[in-house]
Parts: C-alpha cells; sequence; structure tokens
C-alpha cells in the first residue's frame, strides 16, 4: 500500500486535536547533541537520589534503542492549568498548603498514555499494522529535547518547555513510530535576556540557564526525595508541600497561557487550599483516600507529613499548630528530625511574636503574580 506521508502527518496533527493535545509535532530520533550535557549533569550528581535518571545510560537520549525500529517521535502537549488556581492566595497565607498545579486533579500519566494509544490505533487503521509505542514521562527518553525539535516549544533556562502562546503550563507525551513521516521545525529559543526564574527560585536550584541541581529543587526536595530535607532548605520551602511553580509563575510567557479544557485536572476539593493544620490530620487511610487517582499518592503519608511539618514551622505562630506538631513526636524517626526543627521554629514565633514570616522572594512572587495572572487562573 502506498503512503503519501505528508498527509498522513497533517491527519495526526488533526486526530491530535481531536484527542485533546492542544499541540502536536514530529521529529527525528538524533538526540546526540543531548549527550554530553546528559553526562556532564549526571557526573555532577545533579540527579540527587534519582537513581532511574542514570540506570539506562544514554538510552535516555536514543529512543531506537527504547523501542527498536523507532525513526520518528511524535510529541504532545496538553494543557494542565486549572481554573482557579489561586496561586497568590496560596502563596499570600503561609496558613495555607501550596500544591503543585500539575497535581491538584487526576495523575496525568493514565490519561495521556491512553490519547497517545487512541492515536496510534487511529495511524493503524490508515497505514495497517505498524510499530508504535506511547510514552508519558514513564521511561527513560528525553522528552523535552524531542519536544523541541518537534517544535513544541524551546528550552527554558528552567529547563522547562516554553511556548510563546502557551507558556509551559502542559505536559508532555511522546508516541514512538516506525512510520518516515516529514519532521517539523524546531522553535527558536526567545528567553533573551530574562532570567526572572533564576533570580526567583527560592533555593537557587537554577545553577546556570537550563541547567537544574535537583537536590536544591523544590520540587525534588518535596517530591522525589524521601530523607531529611537539609535544614538550609526549610525556611525557602515555605509553605510548599508538594512541588513548586515559582519559576513558571515568573515567566513572562506564562501569562499567555490557556486554563485546560480536561476536567480531570481541575483542583479536587480537598486540596483547594487547605490549611496546613487541616492536612496534618489526616491519617494514612484519609490520605490514601482523598489522593486516589493523584499524582500526590505516590510519596506515601509519612512524606506528605513531612513536608506539611516543615510548611508548619514555616507558619505564623498558632496554639493549634504548636499542639499538633507535639502531638506526633515519636511517631517515626525521619518525622522527629523535622518535627524538632519545626516546634522549634514555632516556640521562637511565640516568643518573638512574629507575624510576617513571609519570605522577601516570596513577597516578591505574589505580587508578579497578581499583576500578570494567566486568564481566569
Amino acid at each position: 500500500m502506498s503512503i503519501d506521508y505528508s498527509e498522513l502527518a497533517h491527519k495526526i496533527k488533526q486526530w491530535g486535536k481531536e484527542l485533546g493535545f492542544q499541540q502536536l509535532g514530529i521529529s527525528d530520533t538524533d538526540l546526540q547533541q543531548h549527550e554530553a550535557q546528559l553526562q556532564r549533569w549526571l557526573d555532577a550528581g545533579y540527579h540527587g537520589d534519582m537513581d532511574w535518571m542514570a540506570r539506562h545510560g544514554m538510552m535516555r537520549a536514543r529512543p531506537a534503542e527504547l523501542l527498536p525500529g523507532t525513526i520518528r517521535v511524535i510529541s504532545v502537549r496538553m494543557n494542565y492549568l486549572p481554573p482557579e488556581a489561586g496561586f497568590a492566595q496560596s502563596l499570600n497565607n503561609p496558613n495555607t498548603a501550596y500544591i503543585s498545579r500539575y497535581s491538584l486533579g487526576r495523575d496525568y500519566h493514565k490519561l495521556i498514555r491512553n490519547r497517545l494509544k487512541r492515536l496510534g490505533q487511529l495511524i493503524e487503521q490508515e497505514t495497517g499494522q505498524f510499530g508504535y509505542r506511547p510514552f508519558v514521562d514513564s521511561a527513560p527518553i528525553l522528552e523535552r529535547p524531542l519536544a523541541q525539535k518537534a517544535g513544541l516549544g524551546w528550552t527554558g533556562k528552567n529547563s522547562l518547555i516554553l511556548n510563546k502562546e502557551a507558556g509551559s503550563w502542559f505536559f508532555l507525551g511522546e508516541l514512538l513510530v516506525d512510520l518516515p513521516l516529514p519532521v517539523d521545525t524546531p522553535a527558536d529559543n526567545q528567553c533573551g535576556k530574562c532570567v526572572a526564574c533564576i533570580t526567583s527560585c527560592p533555593t537557587g536550584a537554577i545553577i546556570e540557564e537550563g541547567v537544574i541541581d535537583a537536590r536544591r529543587c523544590i520540587s525534588y526536595l518535596t517530591i522525589e526525595y524521601d530523607g531529611i530535607i537539609p535544614e538550609e532548605f526549610r525556611e525557602p520551602i515555605g509553605n510548599r508541600i508538594y512541588g513548586c511553580d515559582d519559576c513558571q509563575l515568573v515567566c513572562p510567557f506564562n501569562r499567555f497561557s490557556n486554563i485546560t479544557d480536561e476536567a480531570d485536572y481541575h483542583c479536587r476539593d480537598s486540596l483547594n487550599q487547605p490549611p496546613l493544620h487541616e492536612l496534618f490530620q489526616w491519617t494514612e487511610k484519609e490520605f490514601l483516600k482523598k489522593t486516589e487517582g493523584s499524582a500526590i499518592r505516590r510519596i506515601g503519608h509519612i512524606q506528605w507529613l513531612r513536608n506539611l511539618t516543615i510548611a508548619m514551622g514555616n507558619a505564623p505562630y498558632q496554639d493549634d499548630i504548636l499542639t499538633a506538631l507535639q502531638a506526633r513526636l515519636g511517631e517515626n524517626e525521619l518525622l522527629d528530625v523535622h518535627l524538632q526543627w519545626a516546634i522549634c521554629k514555632q516556640e521562637e514565633k511565640r516568643k518573638a511574636n512574629v507575624i510576617d514570616v513571609l519570605p522577601a522572594k516570596t513577597k516578591r512572587l505574589v505580587r508578579i503574580v497578581e499583576k500578570g495572572l494567566p486568564r481566569d487562573a
């Protein structure tokens, strides 16, 4: 059967939109230019305890090793910014938990993977049987360089893919295929001299343009890392109990972001600007129930409490907070380390009668967000 691959690529992009993707692009599999940079990043230990980042060697930059026969990668993006995201309200209130906006609704992995699988089936109906496999942040693959090659955006100084019309509030996914589809033109970098993301990072995790030291990153510390969070990062974490969006919030291109059309990504009621002390009272059973189907669930109850403990230590003094912290002493050895620190902070504030506890960077961030909120956010 003769196939017009240019026409097929056009159909694939149309099918992608019908499946709920805001953009779809096609690239080849050549990521050789990224291998040396990846190795330097690993050698420097910037991946922290994420051993899986190094486990597969350079396969991450070689899609054809991941799925033999692959010659093209179809990259997609899907918006996730929920309506009424409440950025400023959460960050401006140290008694409220801030949760990264990508995780307020249902876990994106299964939803996007199913859509990509359906896209593969549509292509198969058109071409006959062919080799393909969907991935959504679930395999050793450099998805951001592939997305850039596919024209979905460029790699910003915060290492995220930026799109001039959509900012960075979107998920990425890939469909590896063995079809010789025409490739798209990579996007040009438009960050210019802007360094807002670098200067706004609460912990200085962006050590150079496009390079993140995960060991300093709040998202890594609160999600990927399950150990004792170094004391130097505890106050900068503020009330961020799961992830951090600061480098996205200050990005000028995120003023053009659109709210997601996917109801699954809307904020569930239990995570809508919740008070810290309420979340801290959840038993493990309640935690598992209320985070069912959420990306948050995978960190487990102890890590959840650890993150909340730090945030409560950073909150203004309250009798209820101090009592709640003291009541959990002795439950878990790792948790105790953070509880003792938070109790000490609360007692210091009680003695000093400290009211305004927001770090200067957070105050500045709130002002920026209030001036440049995305539409309907």
